[in-house]
């Protein structure tokens, strides 16, 4: 695996009972946005704090820009914006007073994207940090770490507290920062804005990498499942005695090939129900034309196609850790 702009190399923290990240190995490219999913206490942000150097590995290591961050925190601070899990502002009367410290601090003095950001957010900065609601305060460490025209963007679980508008909103800013050229790395326990706007995602459950995989061949290679309804019985035992070459078998196989690399997932060949004019069956992604070419001049109600999305991805890892 080669070196990215933020590697982790055999990074452990163990807090005992099972609590903490043990031998995790990442590597984030620059100019990438990479998720880390996992539930809640998998080990995220304990990941996190490591590469913002506010924790010492038991063992292994973390760099940020080939620094250190627990030896070198202010040279890599110098590269890293932060949106904490957990926001505890200092003792500031209002939000602007707070923005106006964190910009003095970033060395911020052309304020037109800080107020971009204020305007697209609906953030009031002038009301008291203390009495500011969940998503308030959300949307002012937004405002503070984007302000700060960083290239690394380090953002643990961000949209918590924001409704489902404002954090569309928010993963618009996220694609927008990538255009730029930011290396950003999220973490989050919501499916959709990882699958939304990241390039790879990295899976954690347990303070364990279960995997990691690229969003882009989830999306092209798992197999897609297909639900056409037809006019008629007829047509549709027509379409199942058509189709049986183009699906796979169950044992995950082509005829004449060795077995798949994972063998859980299970295809089927086109199946009907007696008495139904409705046909199922999945096949891999590039059997996709072949499938649909097969009911030229049948007649078809309709056609249902999904694919194995990040959530089942997700949820499949961890049925096959309980099986196991």
């Amino acid at each position: 695996m080669s070196s990215g702009l933020i590697s982790v190399r055999n990074l452990t923290k163990d807090y005992g009972d099972n609590r903490g990240v043990f031998d995790i190995s990442l590597d984030i490219q620059e100019g990438e946005v990479f998720g880390y999913l996992g539930t809640n206490g998998s080990g995220k942000t304990t990941t996190i704090r490591h590469m913002m150097g506010f924790l010492k590995p038991d063992s292994g290591e973390v760099l940020v820009n080939g620094l250190n961050p627990w030896k070198q925190a202010p040279e890599v601070m110098r590269d890293v914006s932060y949106i904490p899990g957990e926001i505890a502002f200092p003792d500031l009367t209002t939000g602007t007073d707070f923005l106006k410290v964190q910009a003095q601090f970033l060395g911020v003095k052309d304020f037109t994207y800080m107020n971009h950001l204020i305007d697209l957010l609906g953030l009031d900065p002038s009301a008291n940090l203390k009495r500011m609601s969940k998503g308030m305060k959300q949307k002012t460490a937004i405002v503070a770490a984007l302000m700060g025209d960083k290239k690394i963007l380090l953002m643990d679980e961000p949209t918590t507290g924001l409704d489902p508008l404002m954090r569309e909103t928010f993963l618009e800013l996220v694609r927008e920062e990538k255009k730029k050229g930011r290396t950003i790395f999220m973490s989050s326990h919501i499916f959709e804005e990882i699958e939304d706007v990241c390039d790879r995602v990295a899976i954690i459950g347990n303070g364990k990498i279960k995997d990691v995989l690229s969003l882009y061949k989830l999306r092209q290679d798992t197999p897609r499942m297909f639900r056409i309804t037809f006019a008629n019985e007829a047509a549709a035992q027509e379409y199942v005695n058509r189709v049986p070459e183009a699906a796979i078998d169950g044992r995950g196989t082509y005829p004449g090939e060795s077995a798949a690399p994972d063998q859980d997932r299970q295809y089927e060949n086109a199946s009907r129900l007696p008495g139904s004019s409705k046909v199922s069956f999945a096949v891999p992604a590039a059997e996709t034309d072949r499938v649909i070419k097969a009911t030229k001049g049948l007649p078809i109600v309709s056609v249902d196609e999904t694919h194995e999305d990040l959530e089942e991805y997700f949820m499949n890892i961890y049925r096959k850790e309980i099986r196991q």
